[in-house]
């Protein structure tokens, strides 16, 4: 545990190759967001940036408390709902091979899964999972206080999650609105096996991580509670001004989060992903088509929810593509855009209250837009 009183905040510019100029000098702009996107998050923080000419990663505070550790860009941490991307690609690759359809309905592939409880299987389609648009009910999985039954053996089973989700009714008709589930992925997840014939963790594995080279991507089998080094250390904390509470994340089985957010990666990994995906080297251009069709929350943004991907309108008139991750220890997002900008960020801290999303965002964004003369 760690209590404390922050007197400065330690910044330190990380790079594979040396690097003659100082961070300030490099990357002022986004060295002042990263600044005070720490100030409000956990022990530690990084950005991983760049174009398509080079890269380049800035860390504040610790990946491990007590020590003077900046968190780098080939750091192990896990990714929450970052997840979802990976799992949308690989149902959108079902969908390029024609075993899946996105607008069929989910009852045509799991039968008697999606029902009772207000829930009707036939009506609620695949592209609604993807899209958040199925009705179900929000759905957040915590193992102290929010669980299904476990196994014997202390991991869970896909349709015991899914069940435990849909003990919640129904939000809205399928179709209607925008409501943000993760039983939408476990579902999602159950739909992957069933077609693939594997578990989910190795049809992600076979069909996106090896593929892509993704080295230090993994999607942890069920009973796997490793995180693998070298790793950001993750922590539950509390900061009020400059004091702070830390104390380490509790541990958990990665078959709790599944196909919604059980996955490990790097800032690296994650761009590298991103990049290949919103490329086309993924899946098909209509399928890429498909997944960039957004539900737009709030009109006229310019931004909006795909399918496993979320749309973002950047201040230099800019639109960038990505997914943000939320669980114990850790909160992250990855935006790339389309002519080779990509930013990617993680904090070792995930704060129940007073989550740091705007900063988040403003960092994000200043790292994406920073060579551009004017931002909105």
């Amino acid at each position: 545990m760690a209590i404390g009183a922050a007197c400065a905040t330690m910044l330190t510019l990380w790079s594979p190759a040396a690097h003659a100029r100082t961070a300030e000098e490099d990357h002022p702009a986004t060295l002042a967001a990263l600044t005070a996107f720490h100030a409000a998050a956990g022990p530690g923080a990084a950005i991983h940036a760049g174009d398509g000419d080079e890269s380049w990663t800035l860390s504040a505070g610790t990946g491990t408390i007590n020590t003077d550790r900046p968190i780098k860009s080939d750091e192990h941490f896990r990714i929450g709902s970052q997840t979802k991307t990976f799992t949308a690609a690989v149902v959108l690759q079902l969908v390029d091979e024609g075993t899946v359809s996105l607008d069929a309905p989910i009852a045509d592939y799991l039968p008697g899964v999606v029902t009772g409880n207000g829930y009707d299987g036939t009506r609620i389609t695949v592209r609604h999972l993807l899209q958040h648009t199925s009705g179900l009910a929000v759905y957040n999985p915590d193992p102290a206080i929010v669980a299904p039954i476990p196994n014997p053996d202390g991991t869970y089973d896909l349709a015991e999650s899914v069940r435990k989700g849909l003990s919640r009714a129904p939000v809205s008709a399928p179709g209607a609105g925008f409501t943000y589930s993760n039983n939408n992925y476990l579902v999602l997840g159950m739909l992957i096996e069933r077609m693939t014939g594997k578990p989910v963790h190795e049809a992600i594995t076979s069909r996106v991580i090896e593929p892509l080279g993704l080295s230090r991507t993994v999607f942890p089998a069920p009973g796997n509670r490793t995180l693998p080094t070298p790793a950001a250390n993750g922590y539950h904390g509390v900061r009020v001004g400059t004091f702070y509470l830390w104390t380490p994340a509790l541990t958990y089985d990665p078959s709790l989060y599944s196909s919604m957010g059980a996955m490990i990666s790097t800032l690296e990994d994650l761009t590298s992903f991103y990049q290949a995906l919103t490329a086309g080297r993924v899946v098909s251009a209509a399928s890429l088509a498909e997944m960039e069709k957004v539900w737009e929350a709030e009109p006229g943004t310019g931004g909006g929810v795909g399918l496993g991907l979320g749309k973002y309108k950047l201040s230099c008139d800019t639109v960038a593509w990505g997914h943000n991750g939320a669980v114990p220890g850790y909160f992250s997002q990855t935006l790339v855009t389309k002519d080779g900008r990509h930013a990617s960020v993680v904090t070792n801290v995930l704060f129940q209250l007073n989550r740091p999303d705007s900063q988040l965002l403003e960092l994000l964004d200043t790292a994406l837009c920073e060579d551009v003369s004017e931002r909105s």
